[in-house]
């Protein structure tokens, strides 16, 4: 029997890249080739990862634009279905307009997706099978795996943009992180507090959220408690919490008219830290997570699960996911991409 060390050695064994044989194995023998990942073969799989807000900064997807032909159809393609010029703001700022909720969304989504689809046309992501992202760039992950086309992808992140800022500016809301405590401990104060957990990053990185004087004294209250850190964030309102409640039911209205198809790849949701591939249970997960904590910690582990080569790359600005995947684990490979250089090197 011959033993590979993963796909990319079985390919080379028969000369043959790994989606092509995929594609022949599973026409021969009349199967899904989407249902693979799921079954554990032998190939060197990787996790996507795609960001969130707060990674957006002015300039982001410049370098794509001016050299590739993909991305630069893509911003294209987004001014015109957006109404107003994205690329402008993403290259040029200014950096207080970027920051908006309604605009950072869609600007963080194409970029990410820009970056996915050169690699795509570049046949260096064949061997990925999972994909997640960190709140807005849960979206960005089922765009990559086939479940919204671009257009449609962007539409619902735009609206989801544009909702949960309305929610912002109708609400006095605030978040706070808190450092080096665990989870049980976290979720106990939030309660005592009045507030939520919105965010869980990574072993000992917690966010909270809720009403913004409620905030303030969970800050005052957690130092006073001997935490190792407790730092309000200067956002602009309290994301994945019940004050986001508005948004979750228009956005709700809003996707009862939206397609869903089946994931092409695995894409863990940020509401369980798990996979999810039908259509229906998709769509309730993005409803749902508008007010409810994003598991991050809990999609990187899931993902370690299911891709046993512990190979993470990041699609989007700023390095923070890859940052958080080495204080997981420092074992795990991770790689981010952000710009032109970093995707032909």
């Amino acid at each position: 029997m011959i033993k590979t060390g993963g796909g990319d050695d079985l390919c080379k064994l028969i000369q043959v890249d790994w989606g092509s044989f995929l594609g022949l194995f599973t026409s021969i023998f009349c199967l899904d080739q989407r249902d693979f990942p799921l079954h554990g073969l032998p190939f060197m799989a990787i996790t996507l990862m795609f960001s969130g807000q707060g990674a957006q900064k002015v300039g982001m997807g410049k370098s794509l634009y001016e050299e590739s032909p993909v991305a630069k159809r893509l911003y294209d393609e987004a001014n015109q279905i957006l109404g107003w010029d994205l690329a402008k703001i993403s290259f040029e700022g200014p950096p207080e307009e970027l920051m908006e909720t309604k605009v950072c969304q869609p600007a963080l989504f194409v970029h990410g997706f820009a970056l996915f689809s050169i690699l795509k046309e570049s046949g260096r992501i064949t061997d990925a099978t999972v994909a997640t992202g960190l709140s807005l760039g849960e979206i960005t992950a089922l765009t990559a795996a086939g479940v919204f086309d671009f257009k449609t992808g962007l539409k619902v992140v735009a609206e989801r943009g544009r909702l949960m800022q309305e929610a912002c500016e109708k609400t006095r809301g605030g978040m706070a992180s808190v450092i080096g405590v665990d989870r049980e401990t976290v979720k106990t104060f939030s309660e005592e507090m009045g507030v939520q957990m919105a965010n869980l990053n990574c072993p000992g990185q917690i966010v909270i959220s809720g009403e913004k004087d409620k905030i303030h004294r969970a800050v005052e209250e957690g130092q006073a408690r001997g935490f190792r850190r407790v730092i309000e964030l200067e956002v602009a309102g309290a994301y994945h919490s019940r004050l986001m409640e508005p948004a979750r039911e228009a956005f709700a209205d809003y996707l009862s008219n939206i397609q869903f198809n089946k994931p092409e790849m695995i894409v863990l949701t940020n509401t369980t830290g798990k996979a999810i591939e039908d259509p229906d249970e998709i769509r309730e997960a993005l409803i749902r997570q508008i007010v409810s904590p994003v598991l991050w910690e809990d999609c990187l582990y899931s993902a370690a699960e299911l891709n046993t080569e512990n190979i993470f790359w990041e699609l989007g600005p700023g390095g923070i996911l890859t940052g958080l995947v080495r204080r997981t684990n420092k074992e795990w490979t991770c790689q981010k991409f952000s710009q032109i250089f970093e995707l032909v090197s």
